[in-house]
Formats: C-alpha cells, sequence, structure tokens
C-alpha cells in the first residue's frame, strides 16, 4: 500500500501545480488586459494588486517546489522499524503515512492520513516504534504498526 500513498501524494502535487498554473495563467491575462487600459490611477493599482497576486502565488510555486523534494526522498521499499519520513503507522486511534500534507487516502474501507513531517502529529510519531505510546490532543495512542 505504501507505493499507493506515495502515488496518491504525487497526484495531490500535480493537482496543487496545475491549479497554480492555472491561476497564473489568470492572472496574466488580468495583468495583460490592465496594460491595454487607459484609466491612470486606476489602472496602476489595478497591475499593483495583479503583481501582489503573482508574488503569492511564486511563493506557492516555491513550497511546492519544497514538497516535491520531499516526495523524492521516499524510499517505499526502505524498511525500518523506526518511523520516520516514508513510514506508514498504524497506531490505536488512525494510520498515517509520513510524507506530504495530502489528506486522506481510502481503499478497502482503511483510511490513512496522508501528514507532513512538520504536522504536530508527524513530529510526535517520529523515531518511535511499534509497541511506543504517546499523548497527542489529551488522548493515549498506541503504536501498533510501522511499516
Amino acid at each position: 500500500m505504501k507505493k499507493e500513498l506515495l502515488q496518491f501524494c504525487w497526484q495531490n502535487l500535480n493537482d496543487r501545480t496545475i491549479r497554480l498554473k492555472a491561476s497564473n495563467d489568470s492572472l496574466q491575462e488580468s495583468l495583460d488586459s490592465e496594460t491595454k487600459s487607459t484609466a491612470g490611477d486606476k489602472h496602476e493599482t489595478g497591475r499593483a494588486m495583479v503583481q501582489l497576486e503573482q508574488e503569492k502565488l511564486a511563493q506557492q510555486f516555491q513550497e511546492l517546489e519544497r514538497v516535491r523534494e520531499v516526495l523524492k526522498k521516499i524510499d517505499i521499499d526502505r524498511k525500518s522499524s523506526t518511523i520516520g519520513l516514508g513510514s506508514r503507522v498504524k497506531t490505536s486511534f488512525a494510520e498515517y503515512y509520513i510524507a506530504i500534507s495530502a489528506g486522506a487516502f481510502e481503499k478497502d474501507g482503511t483510511k490513512v492520513y496522508c501528514i507532513s513531517t512538520s504536522s504536530p502529529i508527524a513530529q510526535l510519531l517520529m523515531g518511535k516504534c511499534k509497541g511506543e505510546e504517546f499523548v497527542f490532543n489529551g488522548n493515549s495512542h498506541l503504536i501498533l504498526e510501522v511499516e
């Protein structure tokens, strides 16, 4: 299932990239139409707003590139009893895949939450092994499996 989880994360990243590119294209069209306008101050304000949005998108593209680099580091064939990047973890509460924040993957009635290493629950899980306990949101959880 780790292969499917990794594919799910890659698909999530690709979908986010496509949405950002579409937003960027839309902003470029807005900028082009603002360039053709001759409304003076209103024209300059519109251009400035579009450029601010483009800067925000550029930051989001940089974040997606950072996430892409994280996914490239995952070796689904790695065997380890210690939780780390690429681990699938079953606890007494839920199942997690430590990779990127990509939402819930569901297959055959099993739900696995794809979480980033910087998420609070992943921070608690990192470095732990099967049989260890941890407290999250005031509840005690037991690590049942590490894959």
